[in-house]
């Protein structure tokens, strides 16, 4: 819940900024209004909030639409951990929604979340540990970058990662080696 309400306050306040719920379609040749979204077509602040004006495209990454959760079907088993873990389509969504208000920032750090969605997370923490000033080598860094863009196809974090790597290295955060 706490992540819901931070996002849901995060747009709030790109909404209060946008000083209106109605924006400019992104997709030629589509038409948009407050009330629609084209069918996997590309989303803006007036789909904001998706759970309530997109629904139909919201999904678990186990792959349950929004409309499959319920307290009773928690209850009974029938939903699971696995079916919580938010879809990498849907926070590309939230970046469509954050890019149409101007928060290229945040768009992109729903890209980078997205493609880490398929990383597991034993492996994600170690990924973040190793990016702690002098933890790694630059080496190591850009071992993790290319396991990253080999394994999973992140090629955007691999890509963050090299350049991480690259500062540390000019700033003097690196492990000696």
């Amino acid at each position: 819940m706490e992540s819901e309400e931070l996002i849901r306050h995060v747009m709030a306040e790109v909404m209060a900024k946008l000083g209106t719920n109605q924006a400019t379609p992104t997709t030629s040749g589509n038409t948009t209004n407050s009330n629609s979204t084209p069918a996997g077509g590309t989303v803006d602040a007036s789909s904001y909030p998706l759970s309530e004006k997109i629904p139909d495209r919201i999904s678990s990454a186990s792959g349950k639409k929004l409309s499959d959760f319920s307290f009773d079907k928690l209850k009974s088993g029938e939903l699971t951990a696995a079916d919580f873990r938010i879809a990498p389509e849907t926070l590309k969504l939230q970046a469509e929604v954050a890019d149409s208000v101007g928060r290229e920032s945040l768009g992109r750090n729903m890209r980078r979340a997205a493609e880490l969605i398929k990383v597991p997370d034993d492996e994600l923490l170690d990924v973040y540990n190793s990016l702690r000033p002098y933890r790694s080598t630059k080496a190591e860094l850009y071992k993790i970058a290319d396991k990253l863009e080999s394994d999973y196809g992140c090629t955007v974090n691999a890509a963050f990662i090299r350049e991480a790597a690259d500062v540390y290295e000019k700033r003097g955060r690196l492990k000696s080696e």
